[in-house]
């Protein structure tokens, strides 16, 4: 591959080795195609598993998939999670499923939440029907930490209460819930993991105003400056998304069911530290309302249970995104004007303030 933004993370390979010894299985990713899902599939392949990806390239890419186009154990499928028979045919009493498919980012949420809803609870339903008729191994469902909207305690328990601020975040936990409730009532092992803030290799690079790395790199490469909230002091859990991959490979090939996980590296870094690492001149803008001030995971769980925690360091996430910069060539470079107009229906539903400054992407 050329690209070096959709070609193998460099990465990828030390979780190759670290995951649950299984026998070859045969798996079914929806969102396959997509940033995290992509990933997933990338370390199925490299411990011997098959491979079915249903996506159906909404903001998924094929060429995130390209550098596997010889591999006989990868089957793409394109088509919308909604088609429940379709999916159901896909499936036997072997298959893991791994459901990542669905609408992300904040302010389309809130413009458009009946698109948000078909995809994200809609979906899911499909899904989990799809998997019941099969009677498939098991479902790992990428949950959201969106769900705990500002939390009373960091680090944030499972047991933190659910506070969903806007559609995403709501649709994402009505979409857990539907899984956990599920795999009570028709006895189909589940697992859920919430995600905080995933960043990494094949992140989108068009649509809406979104993560911060997507941001600050589209940036650097046009000689801009930093678009910093606030003071920058602001800080969020990161968690890279290969070692993301391999908790979903690990969830799924476990014997824990019925188990809600955050995932997450446990180590807020500032937005402050981010742009030392990246390397360029700020700008700040006005802090958004309603934006929590850290995102903290409590991983305890899922290492107690799964034997999962994070491996990559801020430090050589970065290094690794900056190798890989290219791959934000052609996204859109955000200015502090740009923010607040892409930005406004935050401020109209959620807000008072005037129309500027940034929202932070909750995974």
């Amino acid at each position: 591959m050329t690209d070096r933004g959709v070609s193998p993370s460099a990465l990828t390979a030390t979780h190759t080795a670290h995951n649950v010894s299984a026998a070859p299985s045969p798996c079914l990713v929806t969102g396959g195609a997509g940033f995290i899902g992509s990933h997933v599939v990338d370390l199925l392949l490299a411990n011997g598993h098959s491979v079915t990806v249903v996506d159906n390239l909404s903001t998924g890419r094929l060429e995130n998939l390209a550098h596997h186009a010889a591999n006989p154990r990868l089957r793409v499928e394109r088509f919308d999670i909604n088609d429940t028979d379709r999916l159901a045919a896909l499936m036997s009493e072997q298959t893991r499923v791994f459901h990542l498919a669905a609408l992300a980012d904040i302010v389309p949420s809130i413009e458009r939440p009946a698109d948000y809803f078909h995809a994200n609870v809609d979906g899911t339903f499909s899904v989990m029907e799809a998997a019941r008729r099969a009677g498939a191994a098991n479902v790992v469902y990428a949950a959201s930490s969106s769900c705990y909207g500002i939390a009373d305690t960091t680090p944030t328990p499972e047991t933190a209460p659910a506070r969903p601020m806007y559609p995403y975040a709501l649709t994402k936990y009505l979409g857990e819930q539907l899984v956990i409730h599920w795999g009570q009532v028709y006895k189909l092992p589940v697992t859920c993991l919430r995600l905080f803030n995933v960043y990494g290799p094949r992140s989108r690079t068009t649509g809406t105003y979104g993560a911060v790395f997507g941001v600050f790199l589209a940036q650097k490469l046009a000689g801009k400056p930093f678009t910093v909230v606030g003071d920058g002091t602001q800080s969020r859990d990161f968690v890279f998304v290969t070692d993301v991959a391999a908790a979903f490979v690990r969830a799924a090939f476990s014997s824990v069911s019925g188990e809600v996980f955050n995932v997450a590296a446990n180590a807020p870094v500032s937005v402050n530290r981010l742009t030392e690492l990246l390397g360029g001149p700020v700008t700040h803008v006005p802090k958004r309302p309603g934006e929590p001030d850290v995102t903290h995971a409590d991983v305890a769980k899922i290492h107690a249970q799964l034997g999962w925690q994070a491996t990559v360091s801020i430090e050589q996430g970065v290094a690794e995104l900056v190798a890989n910069i290219e791959h934000w060539r052609s996204a859109p470079v955000w200015t502090v004007d740009a923010i607040a107009d892409a930005t406004k229906a935050w401020f109209q539903f959620l807000g008072t303030e005037t129309a500027t400054g940034r929202v932070e992407d909750h995974t």
